[in-house]
């Protein structure tokens, strides 16, 4: 893999770095994925538009999370998280909606509307979390593939980022 300043700097601060791989943190980070969607579904009744796209992103995160801690891998860092995605993982189609995700969430976030108007609308946030429950799906049958082998590849990758 490339070199990336962004990921090394990362790594310096120690909010990348390998750890001991468990199979145990990785099904916590699925529980808490799980639970984020029903939250976001909850939201999306409730004509919470706003935030059940942030709770699908975090669904979406904690999944991305629950791979990781599979390879040994810690990871405090969203942008980082996206990035290894990608790079690390090869999994460019779920990188983009992780991505797109990512980006929406700051934007619903952290940015006000105008007064009187919604930044997503129902039958957006339906769309954002049909897309979330997808994701979490593919990277799951993922992860639930992945053999040993491939985690050592993987974790020989991450060490010459």
């Amino acid at each position: 893999m490339k070199k990336s300043v962004f990921l090394n700097k990362l790594k310096a601060k120690e909010s990348l770095k390998l750890v001991e791989p468990s199979e145990e943190i990785s099904k916590s980070y699925l529980i808490k994925s799980d639970k984020c969607i029903r939250v976001a579904r909850l939201a999306y009744e409730a004509g919470i538009y706003e935030n059940a796209v942030s709770e699908a992103y975090y669904s979406i995160y904690d999944t991305v999370m629950s791979l990781f801690f599979k390879c040994g891998i810690k990871c405090e860092n969203h942008s980082g998280a996206v990035i290894l995605t990608k790079e690390l993982f090869k999994l460019e189609s779920l990188y983009l909606i992780f991505s797109e995700f990512k980006k929406n969430r700051i934007d619903n976030q952290y940015y006000i509307p105008i007064i009187d108007t919604e930044p997503i609308n129902k039958e957006k946030c339906s769309e954002r979390i049909k897309t979330a429950q997808k994701f979490n799906a593919e990277l799951r049958a993922y992860s639930g593939k992945i053999t040993n082998q491939e985690i050592n590849d993987i974790r020989k990758k991450f060490e010459e980022i």
